[in-house]
Order: structure tokens, then C-alpha cells, then sequence
């Protein structure tokens, strides 16, 4: 059966799953929002009215949230890299750091970008300073938890490498990992290193234009 990706480049949680397909050179059509495909947000509106991405279809099975879609595709369409361990332990340390990544980077993140996209009457400096302080608690631990590590869960890349990516390369620039944190830096280096990772980010790059704090001349 074919898999069909309705996403957008630029997306932090399109591009999570693109991660984890390009981990794998898994074979989908992409549904990429834009000109050249008209067509595409009124069918992933339809889809999921909620009209958040990614949404994913096969068989006429829609799967919806980043997270359940990779966990999909480990189960129907597994390849060379195991992105969640099979043994449960480790598959609970995986699980549990994509859900710190997208919980307190991701969605933090994402409190600049959103706050500045409101009527400047309307936006909230309150929740933007609440946005940064977790942020520099988040950089703190995991600081302090990729300690020896190459990747996220200390084995293998990993589901929670594939949120940890579009986390750390957005949330760096919106609010800067201060450099005496050098395991999360390096691990942050690691990450735009790996090919799946920067193929997302070479993807995304003609957009950086329309990030609304500002994309830094870096990465």
C-alpha cells in the first residue's frame, strides 16, 4: 500500500516524521502544502479538522500526531533502522524522551513563534517569559541527562532523536542553549549532522523567510 504524507517542510512536527522516513528511505508520497499542490490542505482538512500536521494515510487509515505516526511505521513498515528498541525497557526511555522533546522544547518553542503571529494588542509577554524559563530548565537537564551519550535514549538513534531534532534546532533559535551547556550543544551538532536530519533542514530552508521571530544566519 502506498503511504501518503500531508506536510509542510518547515514544520517541526512534519519535519519529526520526515526524520524517521528518511531513516529508513521508507516510500510515501508527499502531500506537501503549497502551489504545487492545491489540492492538499483541503484533503488534510478533511482528514483531520483539527488541522494540525503531519496526518498520514494508508488504506484509507488516517494516523494522526507525529509520535503515533512513526510508532506506525515501525509496525507496518520496518526497515534497517529501529527507531523504538524492541526490548520494553529501553522502548519506555524512548518513548519518555520524545515526550520530553516535544513537551517542554517543542511546545515552549513554539509559544514565541505563535505569540508573534497574534495582533501585537494581543500578544502575552507573561506567557512568553513562562515559555523561556522552561526552556532554560529543559536545557538544563537534558544537559545534564546526554551526559556520555550519543543519542537521546543512550542507544541507538531513536524515536526520540526524531523529536529531539526539529526541538533543538528551533527552540536554539528562539532562545539561544547558553554555550557552558556542552553536552546538549554537541548533542544539538550531532543531530543537523546525521543525513536525515539535515535533508529536513536543506528542505526548509527556503522558507526560513517566513519564521516570524527572525531566522538566524546559522545552521
Amino acid at each position: 500500500m502506498t503511504l501518503t504524507l500531508y506536510a509542510h517542510p518547515f514544520s517541526s512536527y512534519c519535519q519529526k516524521v520526515l526524520i524517521a522516513l528518511y531513516e529508513n528511505a521508507t516510500p510515501f508520497t508527499y502531500r506537501e502544502f503549497g502551489p504545487n499542490d492545491p489540492a492538499a490542505a483541503e484533503e488534510w482538512a478533511q482528514l483531520w479538522p483539527m488541522k494540525r500536521m503531519p496526518v498520514l494515510v494508508e488504506a484509507g487509515r488516517t494516523v494522526l500526531e507525529s509520535s503515533t505516526i512513526i510508532e506506525y511505521l515501525e509496525l507496518h513498515h520496518p526497515g534497517p533502522a529501529r527507531l523504538i528498541p524492541p526490548d520494553p525497557d529501553a522502548a519506555l526511555d524512548v518513548r519518555m524522551m520524545d515526550r520530553i522533546f516535544d513537551n517542554y522544547v517543542m511546545t515552549p518553542m513554539q509559544r514565541f513563534t505563535f505569540d508573534l503571529l497574534r495582533p501585537e494588542a494581543n500578544r502575552d509577554p507573561y506567557g512568553v517569559q513562562q515559555a523561556r524559563d522552561m526552556l532554560d530548565i529543559a536545557y538544563a537537564w537534558l544537559d545534564g541527562a546526554l551526559a556520555g551519550k550519543e543519542w537521546a535514549a543512550g542507544g541507538a538513534f531513536s524515536l526520540a532523536d526524531c523529536a529531539a531534532a526539529p526541538s533543538l534546532f528551533y527552540a536554539d533559535w528562539v532562545h539561544e542553549i547558553p554555550a557552558q551547556l556542552s553536552n546538549l550543544k554537541a548533542y544539538r551538532a550531532r543531530l543537523l549532522a546525521r543525513p536525515s536530519v539535515a535533508r529536513c533542514v536543506d528542505e526548509a530552508r527556503p522558507f526560513r523567510k517566513f519564521f516570524p521571530p527572525g531566522a538566524p544566519d546559522r545552521d
